[in-house]
């Protein structure tokens, strides 16, 4: 075999062939017999139709399939029947090829000294008759001769074609269907034959690894989808229905359709596919879906051949419909007059994507003229004749027995005549192909004219190579070229079939598209109409609105919602929230920042408190000048002076921090608030919880049996200290919590729409400082509590008690609302001011008024006890038998001289304080014991003066013995047995203070006349009460 394969090297390569079309047509499922290999491969051949060629012969063979008849009926597929005869899409492109040919081979530019010949085949729209022709050129090929045979004729006997040994094939043009082509390719590519298509537009067949010889003269599907997005985009509709073809050309456009309908927000309602032939119950079924989508989707996307449109149309017309759908059609109804003939007024309104190709004028001068009896080498002529009159050709050979009219002759192409709307890429595809076989003979044979052994035979790759650089201006005045996938620029014209008279109807271009976009005629449109198509699902959303999708349904049926007040549209879906600070814009497309407040001197609450603070610091001032000026009066004295002005400078600084407060916002003044506000509360109540406590010791420290030691820190200088003590506490707690959290100007958010300027008080700010202050409020109450049944005459425990009680109500007020409320502010100014004009009025109003208004009970002895109580009281003197006596409290009392001095007898005796000689200090404690004399009992009615300084106010002239005299009483009368309980004498301290005295309720503590167990009687020295 290696010997035999030496002897005839093309054997080897020639049996390769016969194996790969062999595997080829048994996948297909092909009949062997079709190549001309019963004999060889022992496979019986069925009976099979005849097809009919054409086959011009010439140096270089061109290969094309046109769809001379329309595809077999559904019923009949298997039997691969082609249907009627077609004349734009069949006889008009098979002249057009016979006449290109014809020149181009007049041509002396293109492929001079080479004649063009060609082959055509019916493909018959149908991938299974396109498949067995394909086979056929392929088996051409292989049995024809390696030597070129010098002349080659077709004719036409009976519907058969006797052939001749042929050339092979170079190249292939057509077929027209995308399907089809894709069936083509897949065997042409296996025997290296490139394929220049005219109308088959796949987005598929520009994949390069899947179909590399492939290539086109129109635009890719990908573009036409676009276009027809782009028409449904202008109008706003964005709920339409979509149908397309079943086979490629129909899926691959309409899977583009609708992705890029989807990144537009147009949502598909129903879609659906349906063969061409797919009979009138498939149709009137698909017609029933797109009903239930209307009213809404009136909008039909069709990516469907002409016959499936026109199986729409009739279904229409059976149901009723027309003018409820508006048709979007492709190219594959463009302006075609077949698809739309006997039902223009269902089509009426719809709009259509053509390939943008000029009329080809020349064509018409050629094709008009043809007669059968002429027209010899297109064997589909005279039955095409006989089909387009309705006649028959008598004494033909392929007369027609259909009809039984007799041609005349002279009947014209002119009537009714239709130039096919993809005439211009027709011719462009042979033209493509003439210019990539001219390049390579200009590159494969230079200054050779005609083929030199370089092309001998011609080599599929090399030719690819060629065809790809092709550029070269076409039949309409366009450049064609070819990209890197095989295709061509897009370029549309928009069509729209409507009335155009009473019962007439024409296709009217209303626009165009490419690469520069949509070009719309809106009045052409739209003029027979009184207003655009509707077709949406849900209506456009208000301002402030975004669309809520309903659950289960798709993008374009939506609920409107509006956003919430703080949120802006940030989309049509979505509502977004503006940051805090910030506030949506009018029109709600973003944000804007909120105006910043804070408490200005011009607002109504600040001027209140202002207004407050002003009077109440008049008033305080006024106080203290009163006080000045009556320093040493008893009113002055009794108050505990030192004390008081420090309660004074807390009441100023509490109003004081109303202008700290208020101030527009600073670092300074937020220092001074955390300062004003603690201090200035604590300074008051520090001086007030050390006037109550020395109070309520005094009063403690009477209830004692026997009085036998000094109370401690009851001075003056003392209560200061305590005092500053209590204030330095908490001064200390409000610069801790400035080391810890340092004052700073911040922004507050009291409401999403609200931005304050404040310091950066913090809960812990407050609480720390108030909560000292509330403990000395409480502590003060507790004192004012335990104080308030003092001596009638002794009101000011009980002015603070009330001081105390309406700070406790002010303070309890005051937590809940400023920590429940946005005016934080304006709350701490009233409660500071509001505490200070309590302790000012309650306390301090009062005295003023008796220093202003009741100068005449300014005196001493305003401020001590006026009721008189008989006390019955042992003699604390030795009585001897010589009627002296000793005192044991001779520096402290002696017996007033006087005329009425009574021996024991058990009458009153009156006694004095010796001034001259004891003067009590403010450190000592005055005790008066009256101490049961063992040997003698004495009744005696002790009346006391209450003490006072040398020189502080002069002696009493008169003092009376007698107890039932109606003179002034004296200041301190005591006597068991008549006293009611509690309370009921006092003297006065250093400065004229009144003191209190405690009788047990019991009785005790005195006994009777001359009882053995008389106890002693404590008097306490006030020091200033």
């Amino acid at each position: 075999m290696a010997g035999g394969a030496g002897r005839n090297p093309g054997m080897g390569n020639k049996l390769g062939l016969y194996v790969r079309l062999l595997a080829v047509t048994v996948i297909l499922g092909a009949d062997p017999g079709w190549l001309g290999l019963k004999e060889r491969v022992g496979v019986n051949a069925q009976n099979t139709e005849r097809r009919v060629l054409t086959h011009i012969p010439g140096d270089i063979i061109i290969g094309a399939l046109f769809s001379v008849h329309h595809q077999p009926p559904a019923d009949k597929v298997h039997e691969r029947k082609c249907g009627a005869v077609r004349e734009q899409y069949g006889i008009q492109r098979v002249e057009a090829m016979m006449h290109t040919l014809d020149r181009i081979n007049a041509d002396p530019t293109i492929l001079p000294n080479i004649t063009l010949g060609c082959e055509i085949r019916d493909s018959c729209w149908h991938s299974a008759v396109a498949l067995e022709q394909s086979i056929e050129f392929i088996r051409d090929t292989l049995v024809s001769n390696e030597e070129e045979e010098s002349q080659g004729r077709c004719t036409a006997e009976a519907g058969s074609m006797l052939l001749q040994a042929k050339k092979p094939i170079v190249g292939m043009i057509g077929p027209g269907s995308s399907s089809v082509a894709i069936q083509v390719q897949n065997l042409l590519q296996l025997f290296n034959i490139p394929q220049i298509a005219y109308s088959a537009t796949s987005m598929d067949l520009s994949d390069k690894s899947l179909f590399k010889y492939f290539m086109r003269v129109v635009p890719s599907d990908m573009q036409q989808a676009k276009a027809m997005v782009d028409i449904v985009k202008k109008y706003n509709w964005s709920y339409v229905s979509a149908i397309h073809t079943e086979g490629n050309y129909g899926e691959s456009g309409m899977e583009a359709f609708k992705d890029m309908a989807a990144k537009e927000g147009i949502c598909i309602a129903h879609s659906d596919k349906i063969y061409s032939n797919a009979g009138e119950q498939g149709f009137d079924k698909l017609l029933q879906k797109l009903r239930a989508h209307l009213p809404k989707a009136r909008v039909v996307a069709c990516f469907c051949e002409g016959m499936t449109v026109r199986g729409i149309l009739m279904a229409m017309r059976r149901q009723r419909l027309v003018g409820e759908f508006l048709l979007i059609g492709s190219d594959g109804w463009a302006d075609r007059s077949d698809v739309t003939d006997g039902y223009q007024r269902e089509a009426a309104g719809g709009i259509t994507i053509k390939l943008k190709s000029a009329y080809v004028t020349w064509f018409d001068d050629y094709y008009l003229n043809l007669k059968p009896d002429a027209n010899l080498r297109n064997p589909w002529f005279p039955e095409f004749w006989q089909h387009r009159f309705q006649c028959r050709l008598r004494g033909h050979p392929l007369e027609s027995l259909t009809y039984n009219r007799t041609c005349t002759w002279r009947e014209s192409l002119r009537h009714q005549y239709v130039q096919d709307t993809k005439m211009g890429f027709v011719i462009n595809a042979i033209y493509s192909m003439a210019h990539g076989l001219h390049e390579m003979q200009q590159s494969l044979c230079p200054g050779y004219k005609g083929l030199c052994e370089n092309m001998r035979p011609i080599d599929g790759r090399k030719l690819l190579e060629f065809l790809m650089r092709t550029n070269f201006t076409g039949v309409s005045g366009e450049t064609i070229y070819f990209d890197q996938n095989g295709d061509s620029p897009g370029r549309y014209e928009i069509m729209n079939f409507k009335e155009t008279g009473e019962d007439e109807f024409s296709y009217i271009h209303v626009g165009s598209w490419d690469q520069g976009g949509l070009k719309m005629n809106d009045e052409e449109i739209w003029s027979n109409t009184s207003e655009i198509i509707q077709s949406v699902c849900s209506e456009p959303c208000q301002k402030a609105q975004i669309k809520v999708i309903r659950k289960g349904e798709v993008s374009c049926c939506w609920t409107c919602t509006p956003c919430k007040e703080n949120e802006f549209v940030f989309d049509e879906y979505t509502c977004r929230a503006c940051v805090l600070g910030f506030w949506p814009t009018d029109d709600l497309t973003g944000c804007e920042p909120i105006q910043v407040q804070y408490v200005r001197w011009g607002d109504p609450e600040p001027i209140a408190a202002v207004v407050f603070s002003c009077l109440g610091l008049l008033a305080t001032l006024f106080v203290t000048s009163v006080f000045i000026k009556f320093w040493d009066t008893p009113v002055v004295k009794s108050s505990s002076r030192e004390l008081c002005y420090i309660i004074l400078a807390g009441i100023c600084l509490g109003y004081l921090c109303t202008f700290s407060l208020i101030a527009k916002p600073h670092i300074i003044y937020c220092y001074l608030q955390r300062l004003g506000i603690g201090l200035s509360p604590a300074m008051s109540y520090s001086a007030l919880v050390t006037k109550t406590n020395r109070i309520a010791r005094i009063l403690a420290g009477s209830k004692k049996k026997i009085c036998t030691k000094k109370p401690r820190f009851m001075s003056a200088c003392a209560q200061l200290v305590i005092a500053f003590l209590l204030i330095l506490l908490q001064f200390g707690i409000i610069v801790a919590l400035l080391i810890i959290e340092p004052p700073q100007v911040i922004y507050d958010y009291p409401s999403i729409s609200e931005v304050h300027l404040i310091c950066n008080l913090t809960t812990l700010g407050v609480v720390a400082p108030l909560g000292y202050n509330g403990l000395l409020i409480l502590s003060c109450t507790f004192y004012a509590f335990k104080t308030r049944n003092v001596p009638a005459n002794f009101n000011e425990a009980k002015y603070i008690a009330f001081t105390m009680y309406t700070t406790c109500i002010i303070w309890l007020a005051f937590v809940p609302i400023y920590f429940g409320s946005n005016y934080k502010i304006i709350t701490m100014c009233f409660s500071v001011s509001l505490s200070a004009t309590v302790a000012l009025c309650c306390m301090f109003v009062p005295k003023v008024y008796i220093m202003l208004a009741k100068p005449e009970k300014n005196v001493r002895s305003a401020f001590t006890t006026s009721t008189v109580v008989r006390m019955h009281v042992g003699d604390a003197k030795k009585v001897t038998k010589t009627g002296k006596s000793t005192s044991s409290m001779a520096n402290l009392f002696r017996r007033r001289g006087s005329a009425q001095d009574i021996s024991s007898n058990g009458k009153s005796v009156t006694w004095a304080q010796n001034e001259r000689s004891y003067r009590p200090n403010i450190w000592k404690r005055m005790s008066f014991h009256v101490k049961k004399k063992e040997a003698v009992e004495v009744n005696q009615t002790a009346i006391i003066k209450p003490f006072s300084k040398g020189g502080d106010a002069p002696a009493d002239t008169v003092v009376k013995e007698q107890y039932g005299d109606q003179h002034v009483p004296p200041p301190f009368t005591y006597s068991p047995s008549q006293s009611p309980r509690g309370f009921q004498g006092g003297v006065t301290g250093e400065d004229g203070g009144a003191l209190p005295t405690y009788i047990p309720e019991n009785g005790e503590g005195v006994r009777g006349r001359g009882g053995d167990n008389s106890q002693d009687v404590c008097m306490l020295d006030g020091g200033g009460h």
